[in-house]
């Protein structure tokens, strides 16, 4: 799966380098490509930028810059262009579900006070927030947005593990342990050391259960 991502701050990403993320590029189950907006300034201090017209706080990113880097992407005609922003719809399992059946994302980062409405009108094709809260940009959006999608691209995880996790069937996810079977006086549920692959798929089930109506009873009236 491709990834282009349209960003003030390419260096932010390297976390992506790390861990299941840093896998599947290695072994080129995803491709991220980082393109620094500010490298298409025409301005010969880089500026990518300028004051609000109508007056107002802050700066807003000019329309010119971003769409000359838009421009420069390969392959973008079939691509589906994503902007992180706090007014865009919010992320979730469902949606993520979606994006992974994609071949090529493009997810522009906004940074300052926004980006220059004319150019979103003409590029994106939906936005997305991942909660009720504004951050300082888009960067930290879009790595949530990269690392929730990855995960669903074939072969960058095994099918079991997505398949028992929280949201993927409308419910949390039961508790996990492991060893040692008794930790600082508290033992492992005997049902897990039972053997018992029924009763334990049955305890599962309750446990998802009971968790989602004490942590998020809302997902329950959603079904």
């Amino acid at each position: 799966m491709q990834f282009d991502v349209l960003t003030l701050f390419p260096e932010m990403f390297s976390s992506l380098n790390e861990s299941i993320i840093g896998r599947a590029k290695k072994n080129k189950q995803i491709n991220i490509n980082l393109v620094n907006v500010r490298d298409f300034s025409e301005n010969k201090h880089n500026k990518v930028d300028d004051t609000p017209y109508g007056g107002g706080a802050g700066m807003v990113m000019m329309p010119d810059v971003v769409y000359r880097a838009y421009e420069s992407l390969n392959n973008k005609d079939n691509a589906k262009v994503i902007y992180m922003s706090p007014q865009g719809k919010t992320l979730n399992q469902k949606k993520v579900v979606e994006l992974s059946k994609e071949n090529h994302l493009i997810i522009l980062c906004g940074h300052y006070e926004g980006i220059d409405q004319r150019v979103l009108d003409k590029i994106v094709d939906e936005e997305i927030s991942i909660g009720d809260y504004v951050l300082t940009g888009g960067e930290l959006p879009a790595m949530v947005l990269i690392d929730s999608v990855s995960r669903y691209v074939e072969g960058v995880l095994s099918k079991d593990s997505i398949k028992e996790e929280s949201f993927s069937k409308g419910l949390l996810e039961y508790p996990q342990y492991t060893r040692p079977e008794v930790f600082e006086g508290m033992k492992v549920p005997e049902i897990l050391l039972s053997g018992n692959h029924q009763k334990i798929d049955e305890w599962r089930k309750e446990q998802s259960l009971e968790i989602t109506k004490k942590k998020r009873p809302d997902l329950l009236l959603n079904e």
